[in-house]
């Protein structure tokens, strides 16, 4: 599976640099000249970074064979992207890539299925879309609500509040 580590922005100056809308928690990591990043669309990498900077809030980034604006320009919204397989085990047992999240089975405490989780959105609390078979719920991603995450066993367990799952069984 393909994870983004960010977006290709507008050209910057006349000498091929671009703007990186960043999408990884360790840039440095990610964007380090040298490092070759694959593509999507394909046709348009793999790229190799020649040089990174900070200008003004963005990451302005310089790949090999980019050398002026033109060039820049062509690159413009494409994603960089790097296999599920190269990212770093996390160093905290209890945080997940989403890539891990998606998939999962869901099940109440009490063993009952409840749906799969088909997205993780991270907007000041992350939520879990958990796709059932009357529609969407969201369900809060903290140890409360959701004590067991196996991914191994590819399943995830919740405790939900009445109402959380049902709307009718609200209080």
């Amino acid at each position: 599976m393909q994870l983004v580590v960010g977006r290709i922005g507008r050209p910057h100056g006349i000498r091929g640099e671009v703007t990186v809308d960043v999408r990884t928690d360790d840039p440095e990591a990610r964007f380090a000249p040298g490092t070759s990043l694959r593509t999507d669309p394909a046709s348009a990498g793999p790229l190799r970074i020649e040089g990174v900077r900070r200008h003004a809030g963005f990451l302005l980034v310089r790949f090999v064979g980019v050398g002026d604006r033109n060039a820049a320009e062509s690159l413009r919204g494409t994603l960089l992207v790097v296999e599920s397989a190269d990212a770093p085990p996390l160093p905290d047992p209890d945080e997940f890539y989403d890539h891990q999240l998606i998939g999962l089975a869901v099940v109440t405490v009490a063993g009952e299925p409840v749906g799969e989780v088909t997205d993780v959105l991270h907007h000041g609390q992350d939520l879990l879309v958990v796709r059932r078979t009357g529609g969407e719920v969201y369900v809060p991603f903290v140890r409360a609500l959701v004590p067991e995450v196996d991914v191994e066993g590819g399943r995830l367990v919740i405790d939900p509040p009445p109402g959380l799952i049902d709307p009718d069984e609200a209080v």
